[in-house]
């Protein structure tokens, strides 16, 4: 067997393992609030960490103005609680537009 299938399969048994472990410890482990908390912030920093690096780069370079600002008015829609496909259409929408105008 080759290095990479023998790390495939390591990392498919651990991520079973990993996924298998929440139903099986539900209820025999007790967090305290405080790491309920901090388990709850760092979520919320990690997806909001995702979103800005595909917002502002491609390639590893900065991407230009219009993604961004596309990227906020999918923000504002999502926030004024539009329907999921009102904030893609509307994101897509301002980019395309602010393309269009020359905004790179």
């Amino acid at each position: 067997m080759s290095g990479t299938a023998v790390m495939v399969l390591a990392l498919a048994v651990g991520t079973y393992a990993f996924r298998l472990v929440g139903p099986v410890l539900h209820g025999r482990v007790e967090l305290p609030d405080r790491v309920r908390v901090l388990l709850s912030a760092g979520a919320v920093v990690l997806l909001v960490a995702l979103m800005a690096t595909g917002a502002l780069t491609e390639g590893g370079e900065f991407a230009g103005w219009a993604r961004p600002a596309g990227v906020a008015v999918g923000g504002v829609l999502a926030w004024r609680r539009a329907p999921f496909v009102v904030v893609v259409l509307g994101a897509a929408a301002a980019t395309a537009v602010l393309r269009a105008a020359g905004v790179p």
